[in-house]
């Protein structure tokens, strides 16, 4: 709870810098009122944010733990048709990212979040009766749309509740359900295969059907505990309703839409720099998603499938813990990309030793480094390029390109570990650690980039922009 009261401190003095410069003739709430309001929204607005991301990735990953128990021998695909129902769902998930938040302005948050989950959680259901690759890769394909609406929508629904430069940790700490993703995803599958052969299906497919059950009665519950505006959050007073009300009020400048901050976004060298590492990364993170199950299956260390299942929890776990004390660091000492030049090298020395050893042992110790270097990189390059875009239209801009280049890694995780490659999969793990040494070199250029704007802004090469209030203002600092 300390990095939670650290949080509030922090927001308390954005606040205070809001009151003094955008609000006149409005009292601002208080400290110890904005304390109250936040940690207040905190505990009740995050956890539950957090599970229905949880859902999310453990749904959409699940297909790798039903994989080697029997899924595509059952459904008589080969191992191109797999990728290939692993692809579509990535192709439609990133189409779907805009029309959803379109969708999300004119229906209410409060609806529109819980039906998604819900729909997911059904088409999650549908995977438990497919018959064929058709079957298989149609459902994979409205998977994608129903959970690409997902994360754009949550932030969207966030900007409601906190102003601009609170988003940034508050994504980043439900984000680090997508490390539990795995471990909970490991355990639940080794605990649902057992359940086939019965009702005339097999055990892989109760992995879908519960699982799916499961997200559903999430979304119903989102959808009577989650509020759609401060105005109706039944945790706030009357008071502090009016209190948020205002503190959101006071830090929106009511910018008009001009295609020149779109223009200012689409050409800013860092969010091509942030977004292409991103790309890499979240090629490694997908593939390890998917096809822990198949390389843990491959070294021969646990009797049976179903054992692995409980051998891929332990370094989802470890990585969960790792992400979280990364993003406390990394927001408190509000540096992104030089944390990151020291978490991706772990990862980058897993897959490197993975890629070489013959020792099943000394891969499976591997997988460790692999997933806490790729998890905790993960908070602190989705909040980088939020702290670095100022005016609401580049910043909208920045963020939504960012996320379709970056998740189009999911097209090259679905092909880069195909069976012939096993048991060693060599090629498959030096794809991804050049992709990470990449990555690697992107944070560090834009390190470098960051650190000369800083440096130009000192020496007065921005004095044009003073008073703008946007990035290009001399007292705006590009965050390393």
């Amino acid at each position: 709870m300390a990095s939670v009261d650290k949080m509030h401190e922090e927001q308390v003095e954005h606040s205070k810098g809001v009151s003094d410069e955008e609000m006149v003739g409005t009292s601002l709430p208080s400290t110890k009122q904005v304390r109250e309001i936040l940690f207040k929204q905190d505990i009740r607005i995050l956890p539950v944010l957090a599970l229905l991301f949880l859902c999310s990735f453990i749904d959409r990953t699940n297909v790798g733990n039903a994989k080697i128990l029997g899924l595509e021998e059952d459904l008589h695909i080969n191992d191109h048709q797999y990728a290939i129902g692993l692809c579509v769902f990535y192709a439609t998930y990133i189409a779907s990212e805009l029309p959803s938040n379109l969708i999300l302005k004119k229906v209410s948050p409060k609806i529109w979040l819980p039906a998604l989950t819900a729909v997911w959680g059904l088409l999650t259901m549908c995977l438990g009766f497919v018959t064929g690759f058709g079957s298989f890769a149609a459902v994979r394909a409205l998977l994608g749309v129903a959970e690409g609406g997902l994360l754009p929508g949550m932030v969207l629904y966030l900007s409601h509740f906190y102003q601009r430069t609170e988003l940034a940790l508050r994504i980043g700490i439900f984000y680090t359900a997508a490390s539990l993703s795995g471990a909970f995803g490991g355990l639940l599958a080794r605990g649902l295969n057992a359940i086939g052969p019965a009702g005339g299906l097999e055990g892989w497919r109760w992995i879908f059907i519960v699982e799916g059950l499961i997200t559903i009665a999430v979304g119903a519950m989102s959808f009577f505990v989650l509020p759609n505006s401060v105005e109706t959050a039944r945790f706030l007073s009357a008071d502090q309703k009016v209190l948020a009300r205002q503190r959101l009020e006071a830090a929106s400048h009511h910018e008009p839409f001009s295609w020149v901050e779109v223009k200012r976004g689409v050409f800013n060298l860092q969010v091509w720099l942030s977004a292409t590492a991103y790309f890499a990364i979240l090629a490694g993170l997908y593939s390890f998603g998917l096809f822990l199950p198949t390389i843990i299956n491959n070294l021969k260390i646990a009797k049976d499938p179903n054992e692995v299942q409980l051998w891929t929890v332990i370094p989802y776990a470890v990585a969960a813990v790792c992400t979280v004390i990364v993003a406390i660091v990394s927001d408190k000492l509000k540096l992104r990309g030089p944390i990151m030049l020291l978490t991706l090298p772990i990862a980058i020395i897993g897959y490197a030793v993975i890629s070489v050893s013959k020792n099943p042992h000394v891969q499976y110790g591997m997988t460790f480094l692999m997933a806490t270097g790729m998890y905790a990189s993960v908070p602190c390059i989705l909040s980088w390029n939020s702290n670095n875009s100022a005016g609401h239209y580049k910043r909208a801009t920045t963020s939504a390109l960012q996320l379709a280049i970056a998740n189009c890694g999911g097209f090259v995780a679905s092909f880069i570990y195909p069976k012939k490659q096993a048991p060693q999969f060599h090629k498959s793990h030096s794809i991804i650690l050049g992709l990470l040494c990449a990555a690697w070199l992107f944070i560090t250029l834009n390190v470098a980039w960051c650190w000369k704007i800083n440096r130009d802004k000192a020496s007065g090469k921005y004095a044009a922009w003073e008073g703008k209030g946007d990035d290009r203002d001399p007292e705006f600092k590009m965050v390393l």
